[in-house]
């Protein structure tokens, strides 16, 4: 007699199947000024992934606050084509969500007030990038290590935003001898910000490691506005862990929902106290991946559509079995016919695998030996002097600088 299957409650990896689902006013909305987000589910901003096509994905599984790709703010004043691509929207996106990029505050503040007045929601400012492109020019992580700085460019972009809430995220700090996260909560709440968000682990960490929630815990008991947490929120459950034990106010979303958009439906259910369905079946997933493929090529164009689909394929059929072997179809398809055309050798009957939930998809791999620094960095940390040249202006490297950071 075969196995029986898994009960929707238990398709839980071991750190997570007694888990129980929230009570009845055990969590509350995240309140951004006047926006409140339920369930308090925040997509992060990752570069190459959360553009419109996927934000609305996302969205249509279940409400919460969708942030878009990392926007520069140079770029974006310059009229690069690509940057306003990449920061536009439709009607059916509300509340809408941008991520801007800027170490410079006139060009933070005057990117803010031109995405407000466009009718953008809620604004989020990365000063968590870890990659070295961005850290060595001073940009990103490196940016919370001088206080003034940050205020400098938080204070620019909060009064920019006007009446619509500005939030920031960051890392832990550099590396475990140099920790910012404290200070920068602190800059955060004096300059009107209307809540941070914690990567918890460092720039050195990169993507490696466990992430570390006991600094969520502390930065929450160190600032009064919202702490939203982030980093290894794999399942639906790690949610409801991660804000029992930091009391965070609600939990940012990254690589656990690459290739699983059906993440946020069983995010919802659970803060609802209901038991999430098990993840859909292969066959299911192809129809996913086709209605993925059709919105990117829609909103990009068929050629760079699917160049943008091809690292969806590896992600969507993570775990699967016989997916390696399909890879290299996949990761070379030039349209949707291809991909079903490779995707057709695969079982769509076989189940989602257990040993998908907590696979790492996208960023991964090693920490960072050390973090690049502009020579002398450390020197001047009492200084406010943006910095030249932080990422460029054209957004070309976007999909380098951040995946989740």
């Amino acid at each position: 007699m075969p196995d029986a299957a898994p009960s929707p409650a238990r398709f839980a990896t071991p750190i997570n199947a007694s888990v129980p689902l929230a009570r009845p006013g055990e969590f509350r909305p995240l309140v951004l000024r006047d926006l409140a987000i339920w369930p308090p589910v925040v997509l992060a901003p990752m570069a190459g992934v959360t553009n419109y096509p996927f934000r609305a994905m996302c969205r249509e599984q279940g409400a919460g606050l969708y942030v878009s790709e990392m926007i520069t703010a140079r770029g974006y004043l310059n009229g690069n084509r690509l940057t306003h691509l990449l920061a536009s929207s439709r009607a059916d996106e509300t509340p809408r969500s941008v991520q801007i990029y800027g170490t410079e505050p006139k060009d933070v503040a005057e990117m803010a007030r031109a995405l407000v007045d466009q009718g953008v929601h809620h604004l989020d400012m990365n000063f968590g990038c870890p990659v070295p492109k961005v850290t060595r020019n001073g940009g990103g992580s490196a940016i919370p290590l001088k206080p003034k700085l940050l205020a400098r460019i938080v204070r620019a972009g909060v009064e920019g935003a006007g009446r619509v809430p500005f939030t920031i995220k960051v890392r832990m700090g550099i590396d475990d001898t140099l920790i910012t996260y404290l200070d920068a909560g602190r800059v955060a709440e004096e300059e009107g910000a209307a809540a941070i968000g914690l990567h918890s682990r460092t720039a050195a960490q990169l993507y490696s490691g466990e992430a570390r929630w006991d600094a969520i815990g502390r930065l929450k008991q160190h600032v009064s506005i919202p702490v939203l947490g982030n980093g290894d929120v794999w399942e639906c459950f790690d949610a409801l862990r991660m804000m029992r034990t930091t009391g965070c106010d609600a939990v940012i979303v990254g690589r656990g929902c690459l290739g699983r958009p059906w993440l946020f439906r069983e995010l919802a259910d659970v803060f609802d106290g209901r038991e999430p369905a098990p993840p859909p079946k292969l066959g299911a997933i192809v129809a996913i991946m086709t209605d993925h493929a059709r919105r990117l090529c829609e909103f990009f164009g068929p050629d760079t559509g699917m160049r943008q689909m091809r690292k969806w394929c590896a992600w969507y059929t993570k775990g699967f079995r016989g997916s390696s072997a399909v890879r290299e179809e996949l990761v070379r398809v030039t349209t949707i016919e291809a991909m079903l055309q490779a995707l057709a050798k695969l079982d769509v009957d076989e189940p989602f695998p257990l040993s998908g939930l907590r696979a790492h998809r996208g960023k991964a791999g090693r920490a960072q030996e050390k973090v690049a620094l502009p020579q002398g960095y450390l020197e001047h940390l009492d200084d406010d002097t943006p910095p030249c040249g932080a990422l460029a202006d054209d957004d070309s490297g976007l999909e380098d600088a951040l995946n989740g950071g």
